[in-house]
């Protein structure tokens, strides 16, 4: 869920080991660092603040503002580029047929009419899936020539708890396939948080790097202030690429994608007003508004529990029986009634799922109460799927016989190795009753 940029797993990967738990499901551990992505202009924006040199541009929103914008650069070289929150974007298709998220332009006239094939219409990508995602905004730049052009990227690591720079002289291109080909092109730098980058760490960094001897002062100055936002902006990543050497001899990061700290929200305000909720799933929008963490995932069995931890042994557990999870939900403390029936409408709102494991840690909350909900919520959407519950903890005897008690169809079983077993056997019985156009009541005897 959350653009980062398509080398921020790549950047994390460079500087973390791979370790276990996260490996056996990477997307979620991914997801759940819950990273604001902020569309390239803004970025833009952000570096100008720092005096750190980019191509003049600015952001349209119609087709009138992009001719507008494009007269005011003052150039007949320039580049559109589709606002979308994704990766390939060169690459990319949008819905009405228009080739390339990024083209060359000549003319505010040629500005205009790429605009109007560009915004109000979803650009496919290798990062979006088939379904696309809205461009509702064209950023245009003058277009730089790059003398040479490099990787950088600040970003936290997780091993040696502090911040590191990723840097290789191969910029301007896919950095995954430069980690895989030639991983001795990419360095690591690792930062004394209480220490900073100080002249000798960001002269170094750039010398490595390539820079031209006249550029060394200002490529060093960049990184500094590059590190300066990573701080002060509370950001988890900050993605340069390409930071290039111009033609005329000046520093300048021609692409950038940040990742800041949802946590830090509360002192970033300006920052998280910049988010975009356009750009991001539904679902997991409207999760968050109602306190819930959801995110999906490409299995067919519903989860939903009270706890980050629980969530993911719940997960572990259903994949260690032969099943796929088809989200991570977290009710967390808060695990009433109203919060189970939006966590029920956002579980059955795909399609794919056919089966839900309920598992509840009552501690906080009383299990009778959540019994409660869940039987009203049932009750109320009407469900038609199998729902395994494992509740344990404060009067959950209680809550058993209530279930028992309801005559709904909920399978109300103690033993999580037992329940997760059930989950996975009924969603191969439903999956099967859907392929072959038989009921899920009739196929499942109830």
């Amino acid at each position: 869920m959350f653009r980062l940029g398509r080398n921020r797993a790549l950047a994390s990967a460079l500087a973390t080991p791979k370790v276990s738990p996260s490996a056996r499901l990477p997307s979620i551990a991914q997801q759940q660092r819950r990273a604001l992505s902020i569309h390239e202009y803004r970025s833009a924006d952000l570096l100008r603040q720092y005096g750190i040199d980019v191509p003049k541009g600015s952001v349209a929103t119609t087709a009138a503002e992009a001719e507008a914008v494009a007269r005011s650069i003052g150039t007949d070289d320039m580049v559109i580029k589709a606002q979308v929150l994704a990766g390939g974007r060169g690459k990319g298709t949008f819905d009405n047929g228009l080739k390339g998220g990024v083209r060359v332009i000549y003319s505010p006239t040629e500005a205009k009419m790429f605009a109007e094939q560009m915004i109000g219409h979803k650009l496919v990508t290798k990062q979006t899936g088939a379904q696309g995602r809205l461009c509702n905004a064209v950023y245009i730049c003058e277009r730089k020539f790059a003398r040479r052009e490099f990787y950088l990227a600040v970003l936290m690591d997780r091993a040696s708890q502090g911040p590191v720079i990723v840097s290789s002289s191969q910029g301007g291109m896919d950095i995954e396939g430069v980690a895989k080909e030639n991983p001795d092109a990419i360095h690591t730098t690792y930062i004394d948080i209480n220490v900073g980058v100080t002249d000798e760490i960001a002269k170094g960094i750039a010398t490595n790097l390539g820079f031209s001897e006249q550029c060394i002062d200002d490529a060093a100055k960049t990184i500094q202030n590059l590190y300066k936002i990573f701080l002060e902006k509370d950001s988890t990543q900050i993605e340069i690429n390409p930071l290039s050497e111009t033609s005329d001899h000046k520093v300048m990061c021609m692409d950038a994608k940040f990742g800041f700290d949802d946590n830090a929200d509360f002192r970033q305000k300006e920052v998280f007003e910049w988010r975009d909720t356009t750009q991001e799933d539904p679902d997991e929008v409207r999760a968050a508004e109602s306190g819930l963490n959801f995110i999906k995932l490409d299995g067919d069995i519903g989860c939903l529990v009270n706890g980050a931890g629980l969530a993911m042994a719940t997960m572990d557990i259903i994949k260690l029986n032969g099943g796929q999870p088809a989200n991570f939900l977290d009710v967390g403390g808060g695990a009433t009634p109203a919060a189970i029936k939006e966590a029920f409408e956002l579980i059955t709102s795909d399609t794919k799922v056919t089966a839900i494991f309920v598992n509840i840690f009552g501690g906080i909350v009383r299990c009778d109460a959540i019994a409660h909900g869940l039987i009203n919520t049932v009750k109320t959407l009407n469900l038609k799927i199998p729902i395994i519950a494992r509740l344990q903890g404060t009067n959950m005897e209680e809550a058993h016989r209530l279930i028992n008690d309801s005559g709904m169809k909920i399978f109300s079983i103690d033993d999580l190795q037992s329940a997760a077993e059930k989950a996975v056997q009924l969603s191969k019985v439903v999956k099967m009753a859907r392929d072959i156009d038989v009921g899920v009541e009739f196929t499942l005897g109830i």
